[in-house]
This record gives structure tokens, sequence and C-alpha cells, in this order.
């Protein structure tokens, strides 16, 4: 089949005269049925031969004649074979040329016997050195079919070998192999020549003169391991296709990253810490590297690897368009395909025979926090791409406290509280921090200065925290520090309790004893303030009269009505007088100070006093203490008041 025929095989036959052709013929085909004669289905049923197989089988199957040379005349037998049981007649026409014709029996009058063969000479006469075609109709009772003549003329061939086999290639390397080719033929050759894929060739199309070669080179590039077999296929522009096959085996190479995984030094935020990681060519061959990143990973911790080729290489040199990297161009490989245009030696480069290429991994932190990912290294030689496992954890300011729990026990109402806080930066970098207090009832008493700054490194900061409160009760607040690239928030806790002003006074009680009816009685005692705030206080007499405040016996004499007075006043009877008077009833009495205090009972009732003076502290709440104010009543004696102004009244208890 011209379809796959090898270039041994096509060469044989453009070279053959057309009887050698005829004489290695070792198959005969079934001709091409044109159309079935009517009249004759009876005997189609009878007959042995199958229906789709003609009754006379021509041989040969097609007429070629080739090799010619113009103006002459050359000769082809045909014959018919009957293939049936009983005897045909048979017929051959043909188109009317001037460069065929048929010889034979007088075709139609005679029948041929089964089994026999009718014999016929066909004659062909060129005009000139190109290709013919003709055909001859075969016509019996129960068929009729075509048989092909044809005249080849002119043919290129060009002399490739049958199969061709490249050296062994690593994978993604490629090896050639080179073939001079000559047009052996006898007219001009106009070829194209195709494969696939790991296979290539050059130059893909050329047109050669008779006696003419030309250097093709087949190209194996294997990005798999194994074997592989591809045909070559060389198409003449006459219509032959010829096919060469192609062998190639690739190899994986034992080539690797050291060190892999790659663990980087902790490194601060905002500084660098670098490692090399080297690639080493053991092979004869150059290798091309190219590294890649996943388009499935992450792109958050990309940026903080980053890649340079160092310009020191181990073993023989490379050359100096490689090895002359510009030192500053380190490339993350999320940037790697767009660093491709800008700096080609940093994300693909070429590896020479017994050589060493080492990369640099800077790793440059934005967060304290471990950052690890993979990236792959595409190089010749291994199918698979080198994974580059990298791990690096990133520090924040090293941020220390001299303490993260306050305390302050009991704080006066009032008070304000200094607390010194030290805060020491034992990192290597600054340390930019900011407080926040909880914006509760006690968390907005304190105050903070300086509320934010920056540490330098090795450097103490004193801070100041103020309490101030007004509101009474236990509290546990938490201050907030942040500090910048740190992703944990440090806590600082003050607990405490909130208390009211101490005091006491220096009596236990006020005793007026005895009194008399309108004649003042007074008792002092002084109130003594133990805290370290001032104290604002409110005395008052509970129990006492809410009515007019009570009289004195010289205004009860000037005043008396003999018939009317009784022993107690001449106004309202029901509504009791105030009878106490305290001096002072508010003030204010400094830190660790005390105040004197008066109470003055000037009775207008006779009764048993069991009374108490109280204390309000303002903040505080209402009669925090009290102090008893007992005294005793007596009954008013039978005088003349009107005989002796001032005459005093006794009172008997």
């Amino acid at each position: 089949n011209k379809d796959t025929m090898t270039p041994s095989v096509f060469k044989q036959e453009m070279m053959q005269s057309s009887e050698e052709r005829l004489n290695n013929i070792t198959e005969v085909h079934l001709p091409l049925q044109l159309e079935t004669p009517e009249g004759n289905t009876t005997h189609s049923m009878l007959s042995p031969v199958k229906p789709d197989h003609p009754i006379f089988q021509p041989y040969p199957s097609e007429l070629v004649f080739q090799n010619f040379i113009p103006l002459q005349t050359y000769s082809l037998p045909l014959l018919l074979l009957n293939n049936d049981q009983v005897a045909h007649p048979v017929k051959l026409d043909q188109d009317i040329s001037e460069q065929f014709y048929v010889a034979g029996p007088e075709t139609g009058r005679s029948k041929i016997a089964p089994g026999m063969s009718a014999s016929f000479m066909v004659f062909f006469t060129p005009q000139e050195s190109k290709d013919y075609s003709h055909r001859l109709i075969c016509v019996s009772p129960r068929e009729c079919f075509e048989i092909p003549i044809r005249a080849i003329g002119p043919r290129a061939i060009l002399d490739f070998k049958d199969e061709i086999h490249l050296p062994t290639c690593l994978v993604k390397a490629s090896t050639e192999k080179t073939h001079f080719v000559c047009n052996i033929g006898n007219c001009k050759a106009n070829f194209k020549l195709h494969t696939k894929s790991p296979f290539s060739v050059t130059p893909s199309t050329d047109i050669l003169d008779v006696g003419e070669g030309i250097q093709v080179t087949v190209i194996f590039q294997p990005m798999k391991v194994g074997q592989f077999q591809e045909d070559l296929i060389l198409q003449y522009d006459t219509g032959e296709d010829v096919h060469i096959s192609l062998f190639g085996t690739s190899e994986e190479l034992n080539i690797c990253l050291q060190p892999e995984p790659v663990n980087l030094k902790k490194t601060y935020i905002s500084l660098t810490s670098s490692q090399t990681v080297s690639l080493t060519n053991c092979s004869d061959i150059p290798l091309k590297y190219h590294w890649t990143v996943l388009p499935s990973q992450a792109e958050d911790d990309l940026s903080f690897f980053r890649f340079g080729l160092e310009k020191k290489r181990e073993g023989n040199m490379c050359r100096p368009s490689r090895c002359e990297s510009d030192p500053k161009a380190i490339h993350h490989p999320l940037l790697l395909s767009q660093s491709l245009q800008e700096s080609n030696s940093q994300a693909r480069g070429e590896l020479w025979p017994n050589t060493t290429a080492n990369f640099l991994i800077v790793f440059k932190p934005e967060e304290a926090k471990v950052y690890q990912h993979t990236v792959y290294c595409n190089v010749t030689g291994k199918q698979s791409s080198l994974p580059l496992r990298i791990k690096g954890e990133g520090l924040g300011p090293k941020l220390e406290l001299n303490y993260n729990l306050m305390d302050i026990r009991n704080v006066f109402i009032g008070d304000k509280d200094h607390y010194e806080l030290q805060m020491t930066n034992k990192g290597l970098i600054d340390a930019p921090f900011k407080f926040s207090r909880p914006k509760t009832t006690f968390g907005l008493c304190f105050s903070i200065r300086p509320k934010e700054g920056v540490i330098p490194p090795g450097i103490c900061q004193a801070v100041e925290i103020s309490f101030h409160s007004r509101t009474l009760g236990s509290f546990s607040e938490d201050l907030l520090l942040i500090v910048t690239g740190q992703p944990q928030t440090q806590i600082l806790t003050f607990r405490g309790c909130v208390i009211g002003p101490t005091f006491h006074f220096d009596v236990y009680e006020l005793n007026f004893g005895d009194v008399a009816f309108g004649f003042p009685a007074t008792q002092t005692c002084t109130l003594f303030n133990t805290s370290f705030v001032p104290m604002t206080f409110a005395l008052h007499v509970m129990g006492d009269g809410l009515g007019p405040r009570s009289i004195t016996s010289t205004q009860q004499v000037s005043d008396l009505s003999p018939k009317s007075w009784q022993g107690y006043p001449t106004w309202d009877r029901f509504l009791r007088p105030v009878e106490f008077t305290v001096s002072p009833t508010t003030g204010t009495v400094d830190a660790m100070s005390d105040v004197s205090i008066k109470v003055t009972l000037c009775s207008n009732t006779v009764k048993k006093y069991e009374l108490a003076l109280a204390i309000d502290v303002e903040g505080v709440g209402e009669e925090i203490t009290i102090l008893n104010l007992p005294a005793c009543y007596g009954v008013l004696d039978q005088v003349k008041l009107n005989q002796v102004t001032g005459v005093r009244t006794r009172l008997h208890c």
C-alpha cells in the first residue's frame, strides 16, 4: 500500500521496469464493480461465485507502466480467469486513447470455459514523460467492472533509511540525528516532511533537483520517560507518501535540590534572613531549569520568599551571560512568570555539565507567624518538577512587661492613684505599641501616659497608669497592649476595690444627762478623717422634731401667758420643735485631718431622749455612722413666773 510504503519499498518499486513490477506482484484484488447487466438474476442465484465477487478475476488487478521512454511502445499481458462452473463470454471495452489499445480474442463471440482464462495484451505508446491513466471495462453476463491502467512518469526518490534510531535522551532534554539525503530519482523532488511529538524534523519542506542532496535533522525532545515510536512521513508532490520509522528512548537523571526541605531561621519582621539551595549537574549535557509556582497555591505567603541566583558557581564556569546576574534582582515565586521578561537569569537559566547553581532564598516576613510553601524547579532530566518545601517563622517585636497583673486592693473613692509600668524591648526591631482601655464604668477611670509610642531595641520605657474613681465597688479590668507585628494582644489586668473614706468620732456617745426645760446644753466631739482623701460630710439628728426651732427659758418667760402656759409653748402643740443644733452641719475634712463638732440640746419637750447624731458622706451614702445622744427630761415646778422674771424651771428625772 502506498500509504505505508517505506523508503526501500518505494525505491524498489520506482526503479523497476514495467515487466519487473508485474513479475513481483504477489496478490490480486477484487476489481471495482460498476454495474450488473440486466436479465441475469436467475444465473446469479445458481452460480457458486458469491454475488460480491466477480466471475472473471483480472490478473494483474492493475496494469502499471513505468520507466518508459516517449514514443516507444510497451506492452503488458492481462488475463481474465473464469471462476464459475460454467462457460461465459467476456469482452473488454475501452475509452478512445492515443496511448493505449488492447489486442486479444474477438471479445464477446467465444465463451471462456470454467477455470480457463482469456489472454489480452495491453499496449502503451507514450507521447512524453509524464503520468497517464486509462481504464478497461470488463463485461460478462453477470457483471461489469473496471481494470485501471496507470503509467508512472518520472519520480523523485529520496534515499531515506527505513528506520532512524535517535540517541538515548534525558527527559525534557533533546537529542538529534542528521542524515544527508540525496534525490536519486529522475525528476525534481518537491516534498514535505512531518511527524508527531516528541519528534520533530527540519527542514519541513524543500525542493531538490536530481542528484542534489540536503541535510535532514530529526529532533527527539521527550517530556516523559519511556520508549517512543512515530512515523516520519515524506510526502511527494506526485502523491506518494513514504513512512520512515522513528525510535527514541527517554531516561531520567538523578538530580535533586540540596537541602530540601529548607528551614529558614526565625526572622524578625522587616528584617531578612537567607539560605542557599544548590542544584548540581552531574551529566555531560547542559540542563535548563525554570522556577514555577503552581497556580493553586495560596498567594498570601508567597511574597515573603524571594529567589535570586548567586553569582558564585562551583565547578566549571558557566557562560558569562548566565553568571553576571543582577544581585539586586530577587524575585518572589508569585512573580516568576512576570520576571522572565525582566531578568531571565533569575526565573530560568541553563546549568552546564559538572556545574552547580546556587539559589539564594531570602525571607522577609511581614507578620509574626509561620510561613510555609512549596515552589517547584522544572529541570531538564526530571519528568516531574523538583519540589522545594520552604518553612520560615516571622518574629514580632519582643516587648516584655515587668508585670501583667496589678492588685491595687482598696482604693479610696475620689483618690487618684498612680502606678508605673516598665516595658522593655528585648528584640532587635522597634516595637510600636498602643494601649486601649475598656469602655466600662471602672475601665474609663484609667488613664495611661504615654498611650502609644515606639520603643527602640534594648530600651526600657516607663508608662504611668492612673486610676481615679468616684464609684464604689470591686473591679477587674483588662488594659490591652497592642504591639504592631505581634499577632497576640498583651493583657494588663488591674483589680481592686473602691472604698469610701475611713473616719471615726473620738467618743462613743454624747450624753447630755439631765437637761433643764428651755436651758440649752452643749456637748462636743471630734470627727477624724483617717483616709488619704478629703471627706465631705453632712450631720443631722435622727428623730428630731420637724417644727420650729425650740425656744430657750428666757424666751419662754418673756413671752409667757400665765393663763395658757402649762409646760409647753403656746404655738402648735402637735408639731414637735427642732431641739438639737449641730455645728457645723456640713463640711469637708481634709485627708488625715479632723474637725470639732458641737451638738446643743434645748429641750422644749417633756420626755426621755434616745436620739442619735447621723453622718452622711458625699459619694458614699447616708447615715453611714451614728453617735447616740442620750438625755433625761423633768417636770415643770409650780412657780409664779409672773412674779420673778427669769425664774428657772426645774425638771425632775
